[in-house]
């Protein structure tokens, strides 16, 4: 049996010449300090230990409290649902586009007001740029902004990727990363949360530790949580974070590969830039395809990858079809349910060899 070919394998090459013991809390200042200047210090940053408390803390200090709504993408990972959960919230699912795959901005202002009509004006919006694909951020923007709703980016798939020019992650009131172990970048498990101002980060950095009182002995006068970055995974980070460009650009080349072998298919296409605006880091390549010469194609083509050892996945199967959301409100037509039924997530990892990219073509060719 050849070796199995990973969806997306992260690497790590650690300085183990640093003891254990020399790891304190110093390292989640410099891994902060590290991503604020990423951002040119436009940003303030958290680190925590995963991009789910990124979006339970930006809610919090969204002001989102029980019975509000809460707009959300529903083409996207539970991750970014289940925090307005944790709020007693109500979720409000929004359709994708067809270009990116991301939030429509149409269905979000038609959401938006009826939700309003009914006397239920959403407190807050959370989208998202999956696989890396950045939203038709403009758009999106132009309406939080024309109905004053709190803006929240879920870029944990994003890190790297650009709009115009300006990083992922910081359109929203707040953003959000993750470093989760499948990244681009990882910390081994660990996220952050991206602010705009000195105040929000330290109100966050409380939350995130207790919501401990600054005073001698232990008091607390809220719900904090026990959701900071832990040193050993802020060391990792700030090892790794200086491999950025050269991660980047082996997801830019594994994407190329797919790009210049897959176009001989008329039935097969793959998710790619709208144009010169969006910069994906192609964090997963993937493709929709066609069912309407030959059914089952999607199925097949998993089934072979799964019987030559290659991972593969289904693209994300719509919050509003997932069982534990099953009521909610839902905007749009079916072109989340389209993907879901159509796609599928390509190897992308920056491990892949030659030899691993022509045995992924292979079995593409073997069903197609």
């Amino acid at each position: 049996m050849s070796h199995k070919i990973s969806l997306s394998e992260s690497t790590i090459n650690i300085d183990m010449e640093t003891s254990f013991s020399s790891i304190d809390g110093g390292f989640v200042n410099q891994f902060e300090q590290t991503l604020e200047e990423y951002y040119q210090q436009e940003k303030k940053i958290v680190a925590l230990n995963s991009g789910t408390a990124a979006i339970h803390l930006a809610l919090i200090l969204s002001g989102v409290e029980e019975g509000d709504e809460v707009l959300c993408q529903s083409f996207t990972y539970v991750a970014t649902v289940s925090p307005i959960i944790y709020q007693k919230a109500i979720p409000v699912f929004i359709d994708s586009e067809n270009e990116t795959w991301n939030m429509c901005p149409v269905q979000l202002e038609l959401a938006i007001k009826d939700r309003i009509a009914k006397g239920r004006k959403p407190k807050a919006i959370i989208f998202v740029h999956s696989y890396g694909m950045p939203a038709k951020i403009d758009e999106i923007v132009a309406v939080s902004r024309k109905y004053k709703i709190t803006l929240i980016e879920d870029a944990a798939e994003a890190l790297g990727s650009e709009y115009k020019g300006k990083k992922c992650g910081t359109f929203g009131d707040f953003g959000i990363l993750s470093f989760n172990n499948n990244k681009i970048v990882t910390t081994l498990g660990g996220g952050v949360l991206i602010c705009k101002t000195e105040e929000e980060k330290q109100k966050a950095i409380f939350y995130a530790t207790q919501a401990r009182e600054n005073v001698n002995y232990y008091q607390y006068k809220e719900i904090g949580f026990n959701y900071r970055m832990n040193s050993f995974a802020a060391f990792i980070g700030v090892s790794e974070f200086k491999k950025l460009a050269d991660y980047l650009k082996g997801r830019l080349d594994i994407n190329s590969f797919y790009k210049k072998h897959l176009r001989v298919f008329s039935n097969i296409t793959l998710l790619k830039n709208p144009s010169i605006d969006f910069s994906s880091n192609h964090w997963l390549s993937c493709i929709s395809i066609d069912e309407k010469s030959t059914k089952n194609t999607r199925d097949k083509l998993m089934d072979c990858f799964i019987q030559n050892n290659i991972e593969c996945r289904f693209l994300w199967k719509p919050m509003h079809l997932q069982p534990v959301f099953k009521g909610y409100p839902y905007y749009g037509a079916e072109i989340a349910e389209n993907l879901f039924n159509k796609g599928l997530c390509l190897p992308s990892g920056v491990n892949l060899s030659e030899n691993d990219l022509e045995r992924i073509l292979s079995s593409i060719k073997k069903i197609l």
